[in-house]
Order: structure tokens, then sequence, then C-alpha cells
């Protein structure tokens, strides 16, 4: 058995990398071609079973390698002892630490064996549930160019199309590294998974890729470990979701205690909550004692609980309708929104960027008639426009309105507060490629019902 002192192992290397200077986070990640969650599976907010219902099980407990980017990259995989074909089940990732490894989540055994196994949620899952541990490259989660994410992209595309799955009720969780790589989720796959728990998270270690959408989250914490980082992280999903900001409670030092705190004013399906506890860098803390323990922890039921009481659906994260005023557009694979670029000249391509609330991110929705729209940029004044190009691929551009047919659009709504943009002239729709670069442009795409081709239309 492992001693503890890999649990720990990231606290130690952390500090040194600080006080050194090393430069540890990546830079935000760039998804690789659409391979992962564009192409892979039905989207978080549509109630759908995966193609590997009512089939024998593809796949069984136990170790598996695919390839990933060029890679070979290995997950462990957890079936409930019951496994029955026709039931689609929750689906939770369990991410390792720094040094830790996919052996250590599926064991439980840095903690307490078979006890701990997935940070303690497999036994409170009473075979409810597939788990996945997946293995870092160098045991960490740096998520170098997006590849973690297309990883996990890769994962669910493989695990979906072999097991029974329930489309919206995908999670993830994790400690430290894992924590962040849980974290780079739920920025760049918010409308993959349902809800993600983050414990103990130093940074954006793993990037944030896009990080505009809305995603319940669980945040953990303990007050003597940078807890200030935790706080920032948490903090991005209080904005996203719509929820009043606070600053909750948390325990006194020396309480050996923990306090758990719902923020109130979120979106509907959209809560964050945050625990902090009197303690270090741990994942199992425990009321009373200092350290961790298997059996005395409630971080995994206060997690379960917080997973399992999602139902079936997903409210949409846009607000319903085509709003008057201004608005931003955001994509639904990618999580970045249509950007203008600024005061640019004629022709100028149409871009993707995290939206941080400047005009260039802002577009009107003026009423051209028959049923379609000019989408207005709030800066230059300059519409969207398709320069009539139909060919796939072709680069979305702006330009001064002339009421032409390539600068109208028409809004198919898919539901779930999802519009397909589809240009007058050319029969194209706006499409982000799956390209999760800040700065990356905007194409057309014949539609199809790539996520890629899916916007959100939310009022400001």
């Amino acid at each position: 058995m492992l001693t503890r002192r890999s649990l720990y192992r990231p606290v130690a290397v952390l500090l040194a990398l600080t006080l050194a200077g090393a430069a540890l986070q990546p830079a935000p990640a760039a998804a690789a071609p659409t391979t992962g969650a564009a192409t892979v599976t039905a989207d978080v907010g549509t109630l759908a079973a995966t193609a590997g219902c009512g089939r024998a099980p593809g796949l069984n407990s136990g170790t598996h390698t695919i390839q990933s980017n060029g890679k070979s990259r290995s997950f462990i995989l957890r079936l409930p002892g019951n496994y029955n074909n026709n039931n689609p089940y929750r689906l939770v990732f369990g991410f390792h630490w720094w040094g830790g490894t996919a052996v250590d989540v599926d064991t439980g055994q840095t903690v307490q064996r078979d006890v701990w196994s997935y940070y303690g949620l497999q036994r409170l899952a009473n075979n409810s549930a597939i788990f996945v541990a997946p293995q870092g490259l160098g045991n960490g989660w740096a998520n170098a160019g997006g590849e973690d994410v297309t990883f996990v992209d890769d994962m669910l595309r493989v695990i979906e199309q072999a097991l029974c799955v329930e489309t919206t009720q995908r999670f993830a969780v994790g400690f430290s590294y894992g924590g962040a790589m849980s974290y780079a989720l739920a920025c760049a796959r918010a409308n993959v998974f349902r809800a993600v728990a983050v414990y103990g998270a130093p940074r954006e270690l793993s990037g944030c890729s896009g990080g505009s959408q809305p995603i319940a989250y669980f945040g953990a914490h303990g007050i003597s470990d940078n807890i200030t980082s935790g706080r920032a992280l948490r903090d991005r999903f209080v904005r996203n979701n719509g929820c009043t900001a606070q600053n909750p409670p948390e325990p006194a030092q020396g309480s050996l205690t923990h306090r758990t705190t719902t923020y109130s004013g979120c979106r509907a399906g959209y809560p964050v909550v945050w625990a902090a506890f009197d303690g270090g860098h741990i994942a199992a803390p425990q009321d009373g004692a200092p350290g961790d323990s298997g059996s005395r922890t409630w971080l995994p039921g206060e997690t379960w609980n917080f997973f399992t009481q999602f139902g079936g659906t997903t409210p949409p994260p846009g607000n319903g309708g085509i709003p008057t005023g201004w608005a931003r557009i955001t994509n639904v694979a990618t999580g970045l929104s249509l950007d203008s670029g600024g005061s640019v000249p004629t022709q100028s391509m149409l871009k993707q960027w995290s939206y941080n609330g400047n005009s260039n991110l802002q577009w009107q929705l003026v009423d051209s008639g028959g049923g379609f729209y000019r989408l207005v940029n709030r800066t230059n004044g300059m519409v969207a426009d398709s320069w009539g190009d139909a060919s796939n691929g072709a680069t979305a551009v702006q330009a001064p309105w002339n009421g032409h047919v390539n600068q109208q659009w028409r809004l198919t709504d898919l539901g779930n507060g999802r519009y397909q943009v589809i240009n007058r002239g050319t029969g194209t729709a706006l499409d982000s490629g799956g390209d999760t670069t800040v700065g990356s442009r905007v194409k057309l795409w014949a539609p199809d019902g790539s996520p890629n081709l899916q916007w959100t239309i939310t009022a400001i």
C-alpha cells in the first residue's frame, strides 16, 4: 500500500516551483481538430442514452488504452456489479493529483483501500454509476495544447459507444492537479458535463479554455491551503451561474470543522456550493480530527448528494427567445463568444473570444423581415457577412450593412436555448470548428448536428 506521502507530494513540489518562480501553468488549452466533444456525444442538455444502450457491453472493468492526439493514453473503468445494458448510467470521471495515478483513484489506496475508491464516491453510488480513472501524462494534467481535454473527449467517444450512459449525467471530480483538470473541463466542456467537484485546486494549472458557460460547481478547500486561489476559481462560476456574490462563512482555524454554503440567486439547475474546512492540502478531511480518513470524511457524501440532485434534463444556458437589445452570442462547443475584433477594416474575419464584457463581443439581432436577422456589432456597427462563399470552411467576415442576402441570417431554434445561425445567401451556418483557441476564426459550414454549429444568445 502506498503511503500518504504520494497524496501530499503536490504540496511540496508546487511550493518549490512557486518559490523558484517556475511557470507551471500552461497556456490556455487549445482543442485538437474536431475529434472530441464536438463529434462524440449528445449534448448535456439533451436527455438521451448512448449508442451502447441495448447492446452487450463493449468494454469491461479494468485498464484500457486508446490513441489520443497521436499518443497512447490509458484509463481504468469500473462498471456496476449488476450492469444492465438497458439502464442509462451516470458517468463519473475521477482525476488523480500530481504524482498520483489512476490506480490510486480506482483503489483508494492512498487513504483507505476500497472505502475511498474514486474519492469515496463508488461506495456511495451503490452500482448506480460507471466510474473512470484516467491516467495523466507524467502523472499530471498539464493539458498542453488542450490534449487532456481531447483525451476526455476520446474516452467519452469510446465509452459511450460501448456502454449505456445517460448523457445528462456526466460528472468530474479531482483533487489538487486533478481538481485543476476538473476545473478545465468546467471551462471547456460545460455543455458536456453536468457538474464538477473541485477539491483543493491550487489555481488554473490545466488551463481554462472558454470558461464563460454555466455549470453546476462544487468546490472544497482547506483554509490553510492557499484558499484564496480556491475562492477565485469558485467565483468564476458564481458569476457564470448568475449567483448572488457573497463571502460564505468559513470555519475558524483550530476548530476541526467544516462549513458548507449553497449560493443563492443562481440560475435554476446551476447551483454553486462551497465547502471550506479547517485543514490543509488534503482530499478526505474529517471533522474532529486532523488529516484524511476514508471512513469518516464528510466530503464524499456532500459531493454525491450534489451530483445526484440533478434530473434527466439540463436547463438551457441561454435566456430563451431572441433578445431585442444587445446580446452575446456564444458557441456551445467552445464556450467562446462571437467577436468582431473591434475597429477593423471591411471584410475582416469574425473571431471567437472569452466573454469579458467588451463591446466587441456584443451584438444586436435586428429583424430584417422574412424570418431573417442582421447581426450588428456594438463596437464598429458592421454586420456579419458570408461574402457569398458557400464552401465549407469559408471564413465568416463583417462589412457595413447593404441589405444583401449575404448579410442576413436565419436563427433556427434547436431547443434548450440553442440556435443555428444560417446565412440566407449561402445556406451555410456559423461554425466554431470546435477550436477553443481564443482568437480563432469563425467559419461557415453546411448545417449538421454538431455543437460546433450551435450558439446561445444571451441578453446583456
